[in-house]
């Protein structure tokens, strides 16, 4: 794709003029983008397609930094230089490049943005302003704070202009940049007219999983920060101020009291089996962190897997049996790697042993044909297997790509149904590497506020890796045998899973917080995360 055209096929909006007066097209774009005020979720369409189009990027390493993921490879990053930026845009933009100026919340609002396109215009270079969702407006909502529930309007203000705010007035006030000095904005709120009764809400990293809202008065901000506990938040990021009614309301504090909200959780799988997990704590407001324990790696030996694959195009079997996401992906790389796709399963029936291996073979087109009903694992498997029948069933075999160390009791069941069983190694499982330092010491010390196991080898593999987890830390499991191996190690378990699946774990985690938080709030203290608990208690056994 060349570099002046965007993802959906049309040009940028200083491109198409310039077509439409017969002009030959220009060599490049320089856009000014907003990108929310903190969640990736606020990215608006088009901000994502000049993100993965863009050559150069410029912006605070902050923002930047979050995004990187959503950049095409290659793309150039610079930070943000209010000097020298338009001219670094024009050069790109005259090279034939796509360059991307990036601006918290809305490029047009409070930023500098504006100076900047006037210089690139003024360079007939083309210019495209991407609005973006601002903060004066998202972060409220995020807190619950309808800014126009009374009627007088909405007026947005920086701090830095606080000065120049009149006398009290009806509607809701917006200041910006509050983190500068909040107890000096009420103090001049005051001074300039406003009732010391007046209600007031700070917010602080608005969006994020590290949003806290503070609601107080304007005679009375500075004892109500300090019982709240947050005088150290002037420092740990941007804060904005509400003024008015409004900001008296705290009935629809929707995001911060979400069941998992903040919690910073260890997701110890491999990568691949992560990412699912992850999202959906993500939509509980935890922050999940993947830790691989299991590499996974190909068998040392490949013939196995490449007599199951001829096997399985040729008619060898009735059925194919898989135990894990590894060895779908294991056996769907085989088939790529001779040119074959999910057609080789024609005629085959596929069984899955829960609903994230039925998840990767639905990303391979293919639906299975049986699901244990009740407990997901081997055993679940092995009791919902129908026996051979010599009439219905014109061939016995079933293939079974599993891992190296994978248990037999899937096997065994076989046998004793009628079946014979191919047993083939499609993938190695080894320990992984151990991770960082600071990962360590946050598992041993207290830093994470739950971690989530899913099988018996994750206890043993993350302990073995990084150290046993702190007593503060909620310990997670998926069944049964993964609760009795945490309890081998010293772990007391707090969550198992009502069925063991991943997703039924992630809930049960969620129902856990959420119980903590309701205990906190109905005894009229603090709702505070496992990791801000006392530090040393000891976890003892039930």
């Amino acid at each position: 794709m060349n570099a002046t055209s965007t993802t959906n096929g049309t040009r940028a909006t200083g491109e198409r003029g310039a077509q439409a007066a017969g002009q030959p097209e220009p060599a490049g774009l320089a856009a000014f983008v907003g990108v929310g005020p903190g969640d990736e979720g606020l990215l608006t369409l088009r901000a994502t397609e000049l993100l993965a189009t863009a050559d150069l990027v410029v912006g605070r390493p902050e923002v930047t930094g979050r995004l990187a993921h959503r950049l095409r490879a290659g793309a150039s990053v610079a930070a943000a230089d209010p000097d020298a930026d338009a001219r670094a845009l024009i050069r790109a933009a005259r090279a034939g490049q796509v360059a991307v100026a990036l601006f918290g919340g809305d490029p047009f609002l409070f930023s500098r943005a504006a100076p900047q396109a006037d210089a690139c215009a003024r360079a007939r270079v083309p210019v495209e302003i991407v609005p973006g969702v601002s903060a004066a407006t998202a972060v409220p909502a995020f807190s619950g704070i309808p800014l126009t529930s009374a009627p007088g309007g909405v007026r947005i203000v920086h701090a830095a202009n606080i000065s120049e705010v009149e006398g009290p007035a009806a509607g809701s006030l917006v200041v910006l940049g509050a983190e500068a000095g909040p107890v000096d904005i009420a103090k001049m709120l005051v001074a300039a007219g406003w009732a010391d009764t007046t209600p007031i809400a700070f917010i602080w990293n608005g969006t994020t999983t590290g949003q806290r809202t503070v609601v107080s008065r304007l005679g009375s901000v500075a004892a109500d920060l300090r019982a709240a506990g947050v005088s150290m938040l002037t420092e740990s990021g941007p804060a904005l101020a509400v003024v008015g009614t409004a900001a008296a309301h705290q009935g629809l504090a929707w995001f911060e009291s979400k069941p998992l909200f903040g919690w910073r959780v260890l997701v110890p799988r491999t990568k691949e089996q992560a990412a699912a997990v992850s999202e959906r704590l993500r939509g509980y407001g935890a922050v999940p962190e993947e830790v691989p324990t299991i590499a996974v790696e190909p068998p040392r030996t490949p013939q196995q897997m490449e007599r199951a694959v001829k096997g399985l195009v040729t008619g060898r079997y009735q059925w194919i049996a898989f135990t894990s996401a590894n060895a779908v992906r294991a056996v769907r790389e085989k088939l790529e790697e001779y040119g074959l796709d999910a057609r080789a399963f024609a005629g085959v029936k596929v069984a899955a042993v829960g609903e994230q291996t039925a998840a990767s073979l639905g990303h391979f087109g293919i639906r299975p044909d049986l699901m244990p009903e009740g407990e997901q694992s081997s055993e679940g498997l092995a009791a919902a297997w129908p026996p051979y029948d010599d009439v219905l069933d014109p061939i016995n075999r079933v293939l079974l790509p599993r891992a190296d160390i994978a248990t037999e009791t899937l096997v065994a069941r076989l046998t004793e149904l009628g079946w014979e069983a191919e047993d083939v190694t499609a993938y190695r499982t080894v320990r992984a590497a151990p991770p960082p330092a600071p990962i360590r010491e946050a598992i041993k010390g207290g830093g994470f506020d739950a971690v989530l196991f899913t099988s018996s080898s994750t206890v043993r593999n993350l302990i073995g890796i990084a150290g046993k987890p702190h007593a503060v830390t909620a310990i997670a499991v998926i069944g049964p045998q993964t609760a009795q191996t945490a309890a081998e190690y010293g772990l007391r378990v707090d969550v198992m899973a009502a069925k063991p699946s991943a997703t039924a774990l992630v809930e049960a985690l969620a129902e856990h917080g959420a119980r903590l938080r309701d205990a906190a709030v109905q005894a009229g203290e603090p709702v505070r995360k496992p990791s801000e608990r006392r530090r040393g208690a000891r976890r003892r056994l039930r």
